[in-house]
Formats: C-alpha cells, sequence, structure tokens
C-alpha cells in the first residue's frame, strides 16, 4: 500500500476481518472483527481486501519521517 496516496493526516493503517483497510489520525481501538476511532480524530476507509483471520497484526504507525 503507498502512504503517498493518503491524506496527510493518516498516521496508523489497519485492516479489519472482513479485509477493509483504513486510516486512523490516532492509534484506533481494537473491537470484535476490528478497529474504530473512538470518536477521535479522522478515519478514512482506503480500500477492500481478502477476509484476514490476522487482522489484529496490521495495525500499523505510518513513519513520516521519510524524505521522498
Amino acid at each position: 500500500m503507498d502512504s503517498k496516496n493518503l491524506p496527510a493526516w493518516v498516521n496508523y493503517l489497519a485492516q479489519d476481518a472482513d479485509g477493509t483497510w483504513w486510516g486512523y489520525e490516532v492509534e484506533p481501538l481494537q473491537h470484535f472483527s476490528g478497529w474504530y476511532e473512538n470518536e477521535v480524530g479522522r478515519n478514512i476507509r482506503i480500500s477492500s481486501g481478502i477476509a484476514n483471520a490476522h487482522w489484529r497484526e496490521t495495525l500499523s504507525k505510518l513513519n513520516k519521517n521519510i524524505i521522498a
């Protein structure tokens, strides 16, 4: 996934169990089948994917210190 195409405010990426990828402004919280922003910060649906039984392992913080 190319983070260059995401809004500048996206700091975290995560995939839900159904395969949907999301971008979050603040670190999301986990619920029974995915992630949620707990009404803090923004989120954006990025894409659909294949259902993932290991979705809990997909949460990642973007490294914005990389110089393009």
